[in-house]
């Protein structure tokens, strides 16, 4: 049983996040791709952050909050509109994906997938801390992917 993956094409774990993704280029989320959803999953939940931001902004960065993704789903595209889901407000106030810009060097990013047995009643622009508090005691699998970027 491999269990619950996140990967992307435009860039391996551990890798450089394509220059258009960033907060001052396209700002478009990187395409992602999903697989080994466990059964009786019913949402999934991805958060996009920045832990590196601590230092410079004094917090880990929120970039993209996104709620009662299909279980099914197994790509989510490069832009994606996120129909059908809910998002939450980002660090820069804005809901959706917010990119990358990082104000002093590289840093890493972080999109963290979960499956959950449970969907979330929760409100729009929720945040990041609403949605861990909601989906406590309701992951059955998490999976990490991270990548880079400089300014």
């Amino acid at each position: 049983m491999t269990g619950l993956t996140l990967t992307s094409p435009a860039f391996a774990d551990g890798g450089r996040i394509p220059h258009e993704h960033g907060y001052t280029e396209a700002n478009t989320n990187p395409p992602l791709e999903i697989g080994g959803v466990p059964e009786g999953a019913l949402s999934l939940v991805l958060i996009v952050d920045d832990p590196d931001a601590e230092e410079p902004a004094g917090k880990v960065w929120d970039h993209w909050i996104v709620w009662n993704i299909p279980p099914d789903t197994e790509r989510i595209p490069e832009g994606w509109a996120a129909e059908d889901v809910s998002e939450g407000q980002n660090d820069y106030g804005e809901t959706g994906w917010g990119g990358p810009n990082p104000p002093d060097r590289e840093h890493t990013y972080r999109f963290l997938l979960y499956a959950l047995d449970a969907k979330l009643g929760l409100s729009p622009n929720a945040t990041k801390d609403d949605v861990y508090d909601a989906a406590g005691g309701h992951v059955l699998d998490k999976a990490r992917l991270e990548g880079t970027y400089a300014p």
